[in-house]
């Protein structure tokens, strides 16, 4: 097998990196993976179980009962938590807002690491998360730092989150990723960061498809052969 080429994508919440990432990799054939789905599969978990997300050691001897495995329809990345597909029920807010609670933990993190490490080695991949490029894979071919600003970023999820008919008030969407974004970026373990050598990219003002061509050239200009469509 030659060598693969990985492209990281780091970023706080909401500035769109799942979205976009997942449209990279069909412009380039590569296979998506989205590391926050896996961290609100085990969230989900938590979640379920009634698990104390303040108490580590709680969460640590729950970690020991979740089997996180992914497989691809289509490109498209399903999630499969202890033998059950949770990809649609993963999306909810609360799923989210504990995923990002317990990903502070050590034991979480590690639960994750290998296997996110391993898909890499194998395929092409664009693998979007909080700390792909510092910690993940820091050897990654290309890394972009994805962002937006917060009122930006709370309007996408408000018009989201309207059109599933879910009520839901702006100013508390916006405050909610203001606080996850102080605990991504103050985290002890793999804290939110731009890499040294990641290619910022503020997506406040452009559309998917304007991001994503972004990112296939800067992958470009780091060695990759992109091939138009």
């Amino acid at each position: 097998m030659g060598k693969t080429y990985n492209i990281a994508i780091d970023g706080p919440a909401g500035a769109g990196k799942s979205t976009i990432a997942k449209k990279a990799a069909e412009k380039l054939n590569f296979i998506y993976v989205d590391t926050g789905a896996m961290y609100r599969a085990m969230a989900l978990y938590f979640i379920r179980q009634g698990i104390n997300k303040e108490n580590e050691k709680e969460v640590e001897e729950a970690c020991g009962q979740i089997e996180i495995t992914i497989s691809y329809e289509n490109h498209s990345q399903q999630v499969i938590l202890n033998g059950e597909n949770v990809s649609d029920l993963i999306r909810r807010e609360e799923v989210g807002n504990m995923a990002s609670a317990v990903s502070v933990y050590k034991s979480v993190r590690d639960k994750l690491l290998l296997l996110q490490r391993d898909l890499a080695a194998k395929e092409n991949v664009i693998m979007d998360g909080r700390d792909i490029g510092t910690w993940v894979l820091p050897r990654a071919d290309t890394k972009i730092y994805l962002t937006a600003g917060s009122r930006v970023r709370a309007e996408r999820r408000y018009k989201e989150l309207e059109e599933k008919g879910i009520s839901c008030n702006i100013e508390e969407i916006e405050k909610d990723i203001i606080e996850r974004d102080r605990r991504d970026m103050t985290r002890e373990i793999a804290p939110l960061r731009q890499a040294d050598d990641a290619v910022l990219v503020d997506a406040s003002h452009m559309t998917i498809e304007e991001v994503a061509d972004r990112i296939m050239e800067i992958a470009a200009d780091h060695g990759l052969e992109v091939k138009k469509a």
